[in-house]
């Protein structure tokens, strides 16, 4: 099983809109190997194009081993992020096909890399307003809680804490602790992306590192490094064995 795996109790196209949108953020920040029709030469690459029904699609999974798997040979592949991968079909106006035979198999067509490709140019609006902050409405907060701990996981270490909390008149905010100043863009950048796969909320949702206490009731995200297990204990003398 990989990450796109675990986001798939259900097959991609039978999923809600929601946990569809949670695959595409997790498969534009996935190192994707796809199938290419012969070993690169000088960094060029010529994927292998498919025709599934007419539509010219390209093949990819997120493990070699799976793309050899589906071919039952070893093939000539290139390593490249899902969002860039993304963007090179969009220009060409071809599909993707995603680890077929695997519970996160999806069929990307060219409208939906568009959409995708689209959603990756989500970029924060700088806000220096005084907040005036609430605890986050209660829809809001389930819609979000998930996705927002999937990502938020992935910048452990470079955020001390995070909250999801209302903002008086408008709408919600996603409060970062102890970020970097030079880090900060690019955190925020992740999390609006993160933010553009989910469906609208109510007067919208912020990314602020603004040094303010969360207010009572805030969804507050628990960022600290886990606790390593402590190694069992082993006995004085050895077990007696009958």
């Amino acid at each position: 099983m990989s990450a796109l795996d675990d986001l798939a109790p259900v097959p991609f196209h039978d999923a809600d809109a929601p946990q569809r949108a949670r695959m595409l953020s997790r498969l534009a920040d996935t190192q994707l190997s796809v199938a290419l029709l012969r070993e690169p030469v000088h960094d060029e690459v010529e994927l292998q194009i498919f025709d599934l029904d007419g539509v010219r699609t390209a093949l990819a999974c997120d493990a070699e081993d799976r793309l050899a798997d589906f071919f039952g040979k070893p093939v000539a592949y290139a390593a490249l992020p899902g969002r860039i991968l993304a963007g090179l079909l969009k220009s060409d106006g071809a599909g993707l096909l995603v680890n077929p035979g695997h519970p996160s198999e999806m069929l990307l067509d060219a409208t939906m890399l568009d959409w995708l490709t689209g959603a990756l140019q989500a970029a924060p609006e700088a806000d220096e307003a005084h907040l005036q902050l609430s605890a986050p409405d209660r829809d809001v907060a389930d819609a979000l809680a998930a996705p927002l701990a999937e990502r938020l996981a992935d910048l452990r270490g470079m955020v001390a804490g995070a909250a999801l909390v209302g903002v008086q008149g408008a709408g919600h905010a996603v409060m970062i602790a102890g970020a970097p100043v030079d880090r900060q863009p690019a955190i925020a950048k992740a999390l609006s992306e993160a933010l553009a796969f989910l469906p609208a909320q109510p007067g919208g949702v912020d990314i602020t590192f603004a040094q303010t206490a969360p207010p009572p009731g805030a969804l507050l995200f628990d960022l600290s490094a886990p606790v390593p297990e402590e190694p069992a204990s082993r006995p004085d003398r050895p077990p007696i064995l009958r």
